[in-house]
């Protein structure tokens, strides 16, 4: 019963948890960004190579 204790009382799991969400979230944001900007540079260099 004591080892049930100390696994809930345990804050390191649920701190590894958190960091892996955080993380989670900022790549998902980081791959929406990029995936915006790639578009807009694809677009950009398209309208180069047409006036050249």
């Amino acid at each position: 019963m004591s080892f049930f204790r100390n696994l809930i009382k345990n804050s390191k799991g649920a701190t590894a948890i958190e960091y892996g969400l955080i993380a989670a979230l900022i790549a998902v944001a980081a791959v929406s960004a990029m995936s915006a900007l790639g578009s807009k540079l694809s677009t950009t260099f398209n309208n180069v190579s047409t006036n050249m």
